[in-house]
């Protein structure tokens, strides 16, 4: 499901108990300095993560000062983050304005909140500008959180250089058959660099079947519930996506790559680098 760029009105793109991906929840916050923004999702572990400019967050009695320090867009500088325990009640208060990201995975147990400082930041570089699948990708909760989270899975992926192929060889994970898959809801927001840059977001559901394309912009809203999906920027452009993954039963991610395109895995370096840190 593609959801064009819109002004959602600080209101969530991906509410509870989607109907096509109910694992997972996705708001985009935007604040001038000194407004603040309170929620609560009921049943859900969050994750904020400032887009642009800084932010304080107050959650189960402690307090997280100097979250994000980026400028203009999510190329300026890594991220930064805070956790936000299930059924947690949090404020969000701005010291710049700023655009941030609340990212949710369906879980049932309350933990302990935590921030993720730039310095924490997991990060994984992978493929080849002969392959055309460079892409270097931001965990800001993956492996090296593994303990302090439940199902939430949340990273930034970047494109490298100007135009390529980014989710190949292409995988799936909506079934769980463990060891050899599991399911994991997926939710993306891409972002272009020059911002009037596009692209396209496949979604084959069977292998060697046909399948879906959609064109995606700058703040364009991806939801994934099914099937391999591959997506690409135009030449001359980059591309950023930012990712939550919730799984049904587990949080570690098992993917399945499509068989047709299997043999890519021994042709683009680091693919099993990249495997290992979603976890």
């Amino acid at each position: 499901m593609h959801i064009p760029p819109h002004d959602n009105a600080n209101q969530p793109i991906v509410d509870i108990d989607h109907p096509l991906v109910p694992y997972v929840y996705f708001n985009i916050i935007r604040l001038t300095a000194g407004q603040h923004f309170d929620y609560r999702v009921a049943g859900y572990e969050t994750c904020i993560v400032p887009a642009t400019g800084t932010v304080t967050v107050e959650t189960a009695g402690e307090t997280f000062a100097d979250i994000g320090h980026r400028g203009a867009d999510v190329w300026d500088g890594d991220p930064e983050g805070v956790y936000i325990p299930t059924d947690a009640a949090a404020r969000i208060t701005a010291l710049t304005d700023c655009e941030v990201f609340i990212a949710g995975a369906q879980y049932g147990e309350t933990l302990t909140p935590f921030a993720v400082r730039a310095a924490e930041i997991d990060l994984v570089q992978y493929g080849s500008d002969d392959t055309k699948t460079h892409r270097k990708i931001k965990h800001i909760l993956g492996a090296a959180h593994h303990d302090r989270v439940g199902r939430l899975l949340v990273s930034e992926l970047y494109t490298v250089g100007a135009g390529g192929w980014s989710g190949f060889p292409s995988h799936k994970h909506d079934t769980d058959r463990l060891p050899d898959e599991t399911r994991h809801d997926e939710c993306y927001n891409f972002r272009f660099k020059p911002d009037y840059g596009s692209g396209l977001q496949m979604l084959q559901r069977l292998d060697n079947e046909p399948g879906d394309a959609y064109h995606i912009m700058n703040r364009s809203t991806v939801l994934i519930d099914k099937g391999y999906h591959p997506c690409c920027v135009l030449p001359g452009y980059e591309m950023y996506y930012f990712t939550i993954l919730g799984g049904q039963s587990q949080r570690s991610l098992k993917q399945y790559f499509q068989p047709t395109h299997a043999a890519q895995l021994h042709t683009i370096p680091g693919i099993m680098d990249m495997v290992a840190k979603f976890k």
